[in-house]
């Protein structure tokens, strides 16, 4: 018998004393510092995972709640049905709790009182994103942590609110209370933590579409996540890339280019590090974007970062960065694209419009070049709740990936050092640095041509040197040179001056300026 059992059996024979214990505490007393945490209104669905006695549920139906009582113990659900008839019960356990799923419901709360404890930490991440993917958006996860010593007939495992606030991170739930609490049965050393955790929500049907593609649809690689992921970064850097649909429809329209882009970007360090997006692939073989120019990035040693808005290519760089474009591009329309449905077998989420283009010569990654491959139409819902919860979406993505490329490495027999594949999927910013242009600025000083400022025409001082950026760093993260000016600190011209003197490349100190000139500017 394993230790599940043996703790589930010890339940089953000793019901009778547990439910007496369980059903001497009032419920309302035991949660009453977290009630107004709860979901409120007409027709609320709760789950009681290890409802016990079912003291806890019984209290939930006198709120008004609509209950499901799961619980393992066979002894523990017959002293439940004759305590408190009319409770619906479901005999499941976690972490799988398949009975509770193939219900098919979503819940308003779920609640794990006294629970947590008995499952192993390596059972825990499972059963977590088991209950993350019952809640309703806007839902509530209320569970209870147990500290201080065990019961040998009971197997116990440490438990800690460090864990909790990690798991909520992993799969975007946002940690509202943490409460400590004494044990109201008086037993020495123990004593419990409350914690309320809640699923954001937008208002739309976005984020269970969203959910349901990262936490419930069937992957065989990673290629789901990484449109996703694609799609999302473009909702979270360059939103104003996206048009609405032409037919009125409520999808927006957002380049191909910029999807096959930032796909690039999320699969160039992951393949470099040989990490396998599919099971049984370490490496750019059996991956279908991972063609001669994907290859070809690599040994060029392209870095993610360098895939950005804004920067030049040339020469072979050039020419292997539009062959990764059309590889990234075919494969996207012919996998993800074709095969993220909605629930209930539905039609395909994403749509392709466009036609592989030819590209010779230098590239500049302008909005322009990245539309040439046409448009992947996006739900408008989708596309909404990108840009309202994208803060949550991304590092559930990033958790998600993340396990799928764990799980694929130990089913071929490696290990992956923890926190090697997040690493990775950091996404490659670049920094806010101006220590260049500063330096051009010295040495313009040392040779006797001081920069000058471009606001007020006057030769500048090193110590009141200030470097502002042409197009402003939140519209466009570019530290390169040209869009560098130098100015003074003392001068701090309107905001509609400035714009409009960056826009027309007028202003009074934008005529003749040296300075624009050695910067590059004057090109």
């Amino acid at each position: 018998m394993s230790v599940v059992d043996e703790t589930i059996a010890a339940y089953d024979h000793g019901a009778a004393a547990f439910a007496a214990r369980y059903e001497a505490l009032s419920a309302e007393v035991l949660w009453r510092r977290v009630r107004d945490l709860l979901p409120t209104g007409v027709g609320r669905l709760a789950l009681d995972v290890g409802a016990g006695s079912g003291r806890d549920a019984a209290w939930l139906v006198g709120l008004g709640f609509e209950v499901v009582a799961a619980e393992p113990a066979a002894g523990m659900r017959a002293e439940g049905r004759r305590l408190h008839p009319g409770l619906r019960w479901v005999d499941d356990r976690l972490p799988a709790l398949t009975a509770v799923h193939r219900l098919g419901l979503s819940y308003d709360l779920v609640l794990l009182s006294g629970v947590w404890m008995h499952l192993t930490p390596a059972e825990r991440p499972c059963a977590f994103r088991k209950l993350a993917t019952l809640l309703t958006p806007g839902g509530v996860l209320l569970l209870t942590l147990r500290g201080g010593p065990g019961e040998p007939e009971r197997a116990m495992y440490p438990t800690s609110l460090g864990e909790i606030e990690a798991l909520a991170r992993e799969h975007g739930l946002a940690v509202l209370r943490a409460l400590d609490e004494p044990d109201r049965l008086g037993r020495a050393g123990v004593v419990w933590t409350s914690v309320v955790l809640r699923l954001p929500d937008d208002g739309s049907l976005g984020l269970p579409l969203i959910r349901g593609i990262v936490l419930n649809d069937e992957k065989s690689s990673t290629y789901k996540l990484g449109l996703l992921r694609a799609v999302a970064k473009i909702a979270d850097a360059a939103p104003s890339l996206a048009v609405p649909a032409a037919d009125g429809s409520d999808r927006v329209l957002v380049p191909t280019g910029c999807v096959a882009l930032n796909w690039l970007r999320t699969y160039l360090p992951l393949v470099a590090a040989g990490l396998p997006q599919t099971p049984g692939n370490s490496g750019p073989d059996g991956l279908g974007f991972a063609g001669k120019g994907f290859r070809a990035l690599l040994a060029l040693g392209v870095m993610a970062g360098d895939l950005r808005l804004g920067m030049r290519f040339a020469g072979p760089r050039a020419e292997a960065l539009i062959a990764a474009l059309g590889e990234a591009r075919r494969t996207i329309l012919a996998m993800p694209a074709r095969y993220t449905t909605y629930p209930n077998a539905g039609g395909p989420v994403f749509e392709g419009m466009g036609r592989p283009v030819r590209v010779t010569g230098p590239v500049t990654l302008t909005p322009e070049t990245l539309t040439a491959w046409g448009y992947v139409s996006v739900p408008g819902t989708l596309w909404r709740t990108l840009l309202r919860l994208g803060a949550w979406v991304e590092p559930v993505l990033v958790a998600e990936c993340a396990r799928l490329i764990r799980g694929y490495a130990v089913r071929m027999g490696r290990a992956c050092e923890p926190g090697a594949v997040e690493a990775r999927l950091v996404w490659q910013e670049p920094a806010r640095d101006t220590g260049l242009a500063r330096l051009v600025a010295g040495r313009l000083a040392e040779a006797g041509t001081p920069p000058v400022c471009v606001w007020s025409g006057m030769p500048l001082r090193l110590d009141v040197l200030d470097i502002d950026h042409a197009l402003p760093w939140s519209a466009w993260p570019c530290g390169d040179l040209w869009n560098l000016f130098p100015s003074s600190r003392r001068v701090e011209p309107a905001r509609e001056a400035r714009s409009a003197a960056v826009g027309a490349g007028a202003g009074p100190g934008a005529r003749a300026n040296p300075g624009m000139v050695a910067y590059g500017l004057g090109r």
